[in-house]
């Protein structure tokens, strides 16, 4: 049984992908790392000998410090910091993102993205994604169709859901598609909503019961917002609902009056 300081992968599972996540900070060794370097969903990599530094920028925060075994250093955090173990975390079956195709960080510790402008349904999803899971402080550019990959370029990002970039359709499958995969990101909740995804964006209604309804709320907030960003911000909710709908909710019906049987 952990203690008040520690927590379980089984207890830090409920809560990646979900708005309300904890901070993950991962403090293992370059060697250690260098072993392995996948990073536990939305994980921010940070040296344990700044931890006071850590702690400072911390403040306020749930945060989960892991290093490799769990012990040898984020113990030795724990007195400012909550902790969990990568090994016990992989042994659990925890997803792990691949890191080697992530755009540079920025002097701040962001990645980058471009995409083209008016976002509907991908341009949401990828965002969502890579926020919920890859990284929580993601810079999102939405810039002309013609220029995604002139600015990607110049402020050393990545492009995403245009022709003829790694981030984006292969074939029936969707920009969104190619993410989780890439990334490593393997779990019934996301490819039951990737399916979604890509049912709403290819004109493909028919893959997923729930697409026509996802695909109108997508389209309605496309309207209600003239800058990208701020629609960005509101679709991340439509987003996190779907989640947690393919996590947890799919099996719960709803009828009126209360116990009523169907007929």
């Amino acid at each position: 049984m952990p203690s008040n300081t520690e927590i379980t992968p089984s207890q830090l599972s409920r809560l990646v992908g979900l708005p309300t996540a904890p901070t993950i900070v991962d403090i293992r060794t370059e060697e250690n790392f260098a072993s392995d370097p996948r990073l536990l969903p939305a994980s921010r990599r940070r040296d344990a000998r700044m931890i006071d530094a850590i702690a400072k920028e911390l403040i306020g925060r749930d945060v989960v410090v892991v290093c490799q075994q769990g012990s040898d250093l984020s113990q030795g955090a724990a007195a400012w910091l909550r902790q969990a173990g990568v090994n016990a975390w992989r042994a659990s079956g925890g997803l792990l993102v691949r890191t080697g195709k992530l755009p540079p960080a920025d002097a701040a510790g962001r990645t980058l993205w471009v995409t083209r402008a008016r976002p509907k349904v991908d341009r949401i999803a990828c965002p969502w994604l890579i926020r919920r899971f890859v990284d929580p402080g993601a810079v999102f550019l939405f810039v002309a169709a013609s220029e995604v990959s002139a600015v990607a370029e110049r402020f050393n990002g990545a492009a995403f859901d245009v022709d003829n970039v790694f981030w984006s359709h292969r074939g029936e499958r969707c920009a969104f598609n190619t993410m989780i995969e890439e990334f490593g990101l393997k779990s019934e909740p996301l490819a039951r909503l990737a399916t979604i995804v890509r049912a709403a964006d290819t004109a493909r209604l028919d893959l997923a019961p729930e697409a026509p309804g996802f695909l109108a709320a997508s389209l309605g907030l496309s309207r209600m917002f003239r800058d990208d960003l701020e629609q960005l911000e509101a679709g991340l909710l439509l987003y996190d609902a779907f989640y947690r709908w393919s996590r947890d909710a799919t099996d719960e019906t709803h009828n009126w009056p209360p116990g009523r049987k169907s007929a």
